[in-house]
């Protein structure tokens, strides 16, 4: 069973944005689509590229350095199902977003 460890707040995290926080020593993205919070690893899978600074479209992240894109929901690489950066669970409580770890 996952920790679930408080690292943003929902007033950090506007719909359609998205974010880097870190947790336990990990970098993790998360993702507001349309008012649901995702999170995922933060480090693209083709050359570490730092998904929590791409651009969300709907459930779709893109790599800002070489365009990767990713389901945020899913992990699953747009095109590509079998390659998967790491989804975590996330839980809002109030006005925080908790991720477990």
């Amino acid at each position: 069973m996952p920790n679930f460890v408080k690292v943003a707040s929902t007033e950090d995290l506007k719909p359609g944005t998205a974010m880097t926080v870190a947790v336990n020593g990990i970098d993790i993205a998360l993702y507001n689509v349309g008012g649901k919070i995702f999170a995922t690893d933060n480090t693209c899978l083709h050359q570490g590229g730092p998904l929590g600074e791409g651009i969300l479209e709907g459930e779709v992240v893109t790599c800002p350095w070489h365009m990767w894109e990713y389901n945020v929901c899913t992990g699953e690489k747009i095109g590509n199902n079998s390659i998967k950066v790491t989804t975590f669970p996330v839980e809002v409580e109030g006005t925080d977003i908790k991720v477990g770890v």
